[in-house]
């Protein structure tokens, strides 16, 4: 089973699949180098990067954020002007500290290569690395797949199970069996009934196989003032976005306009305006590169956030333990959509990333909101039923246009499908989560992949002059 500090990671934008997941790969290479015997010989390190990271990996960082993994960074606590420091350095220098322990020569056109036209065979995000000594002999090799929302899987922790993939033996285990472990909702939902608890508190229950109730609070605070940091930073850091599309940050205008609201008639959709701007903010930090949680998935790190918040300001009574079964019962919702389909849009789509957030979102609000576990599990169905079909195909290979709005988009369908579920409905449907959940994953097998994170179809060709 899968964490709630799994699905919801701290890191750095732009990407959780492109930026996140191959820097975590660079960082566990390097430490493999790590022995004496070995680290002394480097003489320099080749990276070729495969399918969806070759093709938008200059607009998602990836190439920076390799860089960053091999001199010993990690997405989860690297200090971000640190590392633009450094890799400043490197491009000036020509020189590349492994580990911060041995410099050695490195020069991004010789030494990293993109192989726009080639797919590795698990997945379309594919990164190789090579290290070798002086008469270029390798000594070391490994080939990793960043399979979505930061996860990272190297080739032989892999294997094919019919249409499937499945961890293989030589995959890092988990310390010990959960005393729930759920596969599907079907089965989360009889586990509830079963032993009368409500989702986010099995999910509680399984946490503690691995931490004590205080770690696990101070991990949801932690998660949530991220999420909140986040929002405020994007709310208050006017300017460009990088990359060249000339995308102005449009959050810290649309606060200082919504804060002057107070006075005077209230327009009643003024909610949905804050919810809109919590969603924006997020994501033009993620876009510029900030610091923010992965939920589940760096492009679509705005819905949860946003929906969240809307909660916290909102809804009459809402507190800390409201947060935290926000927090698990959205966690135990991704965890299903992670084993059963994908959180990556090169596999998926933007289905897979914002339709797969708004469906947490949705589970998560409508069970703050008091709906019972039949309830939850309509609101996420309802949440991701209407994004199937969601491209990813981001102009430029930037996580700017249409990703950033996306998540407005999908923070606030997630509020209507908890309101929907909860307020107006008794938890009868007809479409289960596990069917929807179904769906999304044939419907992304069945999505050309021009239209899965390789800026090759749809807005990325039809918009080229933004």
């Amino acid at each position: 089973m899968l964490s709630v500090f799994d699905l919801f990671k701290i890191g750095i934008g732009p990407s959780s699949s492109h930026t996140v997941g191959p820097m975590v790969a660079a960082l566990r290479f390097v430490q493999e180098l790590d022995v004496p015997s070995m680290l002394e010989r480097v003489a320099h390190v080749d990276v070729d990067l495969y399918g969806s990271l070759a093709l938008t990996g200059k607009g998602h960082a990836t190439d920076t954020a390799i860089l960053a993994g091999l001199m010993g960074m990690h997405p989860a606590d690297v200090d971000l002007d640190e590392m633009r420091r450094m890799l400043a350095a490197v491009e000036q220098e020509h020189r590349l500290p492994l580990l911060g322990k041995r410099s050695i020569p490195f020069l991004a056109r010789a030494n990293m290569h993109f192989h726009f036209d080639q797919f590795l065979p698990y997945h379309p995000n594919g990164v190789r690395f090579q290290a070798k000594q002086a008469d270029d002999a390798v000594l070391l090799e490994r080939t990793f797949y960043s399979v979505g929302g930061g996860f990272v899987q190297r080739d032989d922790e892999i294997v094919e199970v019919g249409t499937g993939k499945v961890e293989s033996e030589k995959a890092p285990k988990t310390e010990a069996d959960v005393p729930f472990p759920f596969t599907s909702a079907d089965e989360l939902l009889s586990m509830c009934k079963s032993t009368s608890m409500r989702i986010d508190e099995l999910v509680h229950v399984n946490e503690l196989v691995h931490r004590n109730d205080e770690s696990i609070a101070e991990g949801c605070d932690r998660i949530w003032a991220v999420m909140q940091a986040s929002i405020d930073r994007g709310c208050r850091t006017p300017g460009i976005l990088p990359g060249g599309l000339h995308v102005e940050r449009r959050a810290p205008k649309l606060f200082e306009r919504l804060s002057k609201e107070g006075s005077g008639p209230q327009d009643p959709l003024l909610v949905l305006d804050w919810v809109s701007l919590f969603a924006l903010a997020v994501n033009e930090e993620n876009a510029a590169g900030g610091r923010v949680v992965t939920a589940p998935t760096n492009g679509a790190a705005g819905v949860i956030p946003a929906v969240l918040q809307y909660y916290s300001l909102f809804v009459p009574q809402a507190n800390r333990e409201g947060v935290h079964r926000f927090l698990k019962t959205a966690a135990a919702i991704g965890m299903l959509y992670k084993r059963n389909a994908s959180l990556s849009a090169a596999e998926m789509g933007c289905q897979g990333e914002v339709g797969v957030a708004c469906s947490m979102a949705a589970g998560g609000l409508a069970a703050c909101l008091g709906g019972t576990i039949e309830q939850i599990e309509n609101a996420a169905e309802i949440g991701m039923e209407h994004n199937l079909g969601l491209t990813c195909d981001p102009v430029k290979g930037l996580v700017q246009i249409p990703c950033i709005e996306r998540n407005t988009m999908g923070a606030a369908k997630a509020i209507n499908a908890a309101r929907l579920a909860v307020l107006y409905g008794d938890g009868t449907h007809q479409v289960s989560l596990d069917r929807v959940i179904e769906t999304m994953r044939q419907t992304g097998v069945d999505m050309q992949s021009k239209y899965k994170e390789t800026s090759l179809g749809g807005l990325a060709v039809n918009v080229v002059n933004c």
